[in-house]
Protein backbone atom coordinates (compact mmCIF):
# COMPACT_ATOMS: atom_id res chain seq x y z
CA UNK A 1 0.00 0.00 0.00
CA UNK A 2 1.48 3.09 -0.80
CA UNK A 3 1.27 6.79 0.81
CA UNK A 4 -1.83 8.18 -1.16
CA UNK A 5 -3.79 4.79 -0.59
CA UNK A 6 -3.28 4.48 3.20
CA UNK A 7 -4.13 8.35 3.15
CA UNK A 8 -7.52 7.51 1.20
CA UNK A 9 -8.15 4.57 3.92
CA UNK A 10 -7.72 6.62 7.14
CA UNK A 11 -10.07 9.23 5.47
CA UNK A 12 -12.53 6.29 4.86
CA UNK A 13 -11.82 5.21 8.86
CA UNK A 14 -12.59 8.63 10.08
CA UNK A 15 -16.07 8.89 7.74
CA UNK A 16 -16.74 5.42 9.60
CA UNK A 17 -16.32 6.35 12.69
CA UNK A 18 -17.85 10.00 12.92
CA UNK A 19 -20.97 7.83 11.83
CA UNK A 20 -20.33 5.53 14.76
CA UNK A 21 -19.86 8.28 16.88
CA UNK A 22 -22.14 11.12 16.19
CA UNK A 23 -22.40 12.68 19.26
CA UNK A 24 -18.47 13.37 19.31
CA UNK A 25 -17.16 16.70 17.04
CA UNK A 26 -16.38 15.94 13.65
CA UNK A 27 -12.77 17.51 14.75
CA UNK A 28 -12.26 14.94 17.65
CA UNK A 29 -12.80 12.15 15.76
CA UNK A 30 -10.44 13.50 13.16
CA UNK A 31 -7.91 14.22 16.02
CA UNK A 32 -8.07 10.86 17.73
CA UNK A 33 -7.19 9.25 14.30
CA UNK A 34 -4.26 11.49 13.76
CA UNK A 35 -3.32 10.85 17.47
CA UNK A 36 -3.37 7.18 16.50
CA UNK A 37 -1.56 7.07 13.20
CA UNK A 38 2.12 8.19 14.97
CA UNK A 39 2.04 4.74 16.60
CA UNK A 40 2.72 3.10 13.19
CA UNK A 41 5.25 5.21 11.41
CA UNK A 42 7.88 2.66 11.90
CA UNK A 43 6.42 -0.16 10.25
CA UNK A 44 7.20 -1.19 7.30
CA UNK A 45 4.79 -3.31 6.30
CA UNK A 46 1.44 -0.34 5.87
CA UNK A 47 -1.13 -2.71 4.71
CA UNK A 48 -2.64 -2.68 7.77
CA UNK A 49 -2.27 0.66 9.20
CA UNK A 50 -5.30 2.14 8.29
CA UNK A 51 -7.27 -0.75 10.45
CA UNK A 52 -4.75 -0.53 13.39
CA UNK A 53 -5.52 3.50 12.95
CA UNK A 54 -8.82 3.08 13.28
CA UNK A 55 -9.09 0.56 16.27
CA UNK A 56 -6.79 2.61 18.22
CA UNK A 57 -9.37 5.74 17.43
CA UNK A 58 -11.65 3.97 18.67
CA UNK A 59 -10.76 2.82 21.53
CA UNK A 60 -9.73 6.57 22.00
CA UNK A 61 -13.30 8.01 21.28
CA UNK A 62 -15.13 4.70 23.12
CA UNK A 63 -13.49 6.45 26.28
CA UNK A 64 -15.45 9.70 25.61
CA UNK A 65 -18.59 8.81 25.32
CA UNK A 66 -20.66 7.53 28.22
CA UNK A 67 -22.56 4.04 27.88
Amino acid sequence: MDRSEEDRAIAEAVVRLRKQFPDVPADDVAAAVEASRPEFDPNPIRDFVPLFVERGAKDRLRGRVPS
